[in-house]
């Protein structure tokens, strides 16, 4: 779903590429809330790119079911984390994303981050009033490759402009 496809949000308008090239650039440390030891779930997936890649974020991931993913600690929620994450990068379902807002205010965080296909105004309003900042709908794993020229790690721009098959 495009950004112009969701409902307005009274006081927050989505960020642009600029804008999210500053968050990602002033950030160093990024908290994945619903992070998952299953490979097939985007959730790893972003996990294995920021753990792997040459970024300066620290990544902590956050799971109330799991004690270790990709040799990591595990936590069992934001406000058990070491440190306050710059960024709250959240894999949720919408109808929890308001919670999870609450927490990323209540923690001192300054970005809260809400993964592709998921939406939700009133997490928007709760976020963006305690001066958050937030992108929602938005991959953080693409953003970064976006800006750091890493989108042809696991298949993304291969570099091939050739519809023949080898």
């Amino acid at each position: 779903m495009a950004e112009d496809d969701h409902p307005r949000v009274e006081g927050w308008s989505p960020p642009g590429p600029s804008a999210r090239l500053s968050i990602i650039q002033r950030s160093s440390t990024v908290a994945i809330v619903g992070a998952s030891s299953n490979p097939a779930r985007a959730s790893n997936f972003v996990a294995t790119y920021l753990l792997s890649s040459s970024t300066d974020l620290e990544v902590y991931l956050v799971n109330p079911r799991e004690t270790e993913i990709l040799g990591q600690p595990v936590y069992a929620s934001l406000a058990d984390l070491p440190v306050i994450p710059d960024i709250v990068d959240v894999f949720r379902r919408s109808d929890d994303l308001p919670g999870v807002a609450e927490e990323a205010v209540a923690v001192g965080s300054r970005t809260f981050w809400v993964q592709l296909g998921l939406w939700s105004a009133e997490a928007a309003q709760i976020a963006s009033a305690a001066g958050l900042d937030v992108v929602m709908d938005r991959c953080l794993k693409i953003e970064h490759a976006r800006f750091h020229g890493g989108l042809h790690l696991a298949g993304f721009n291969t570099g091939v402009i050739d519809s023949s098959r080898r």
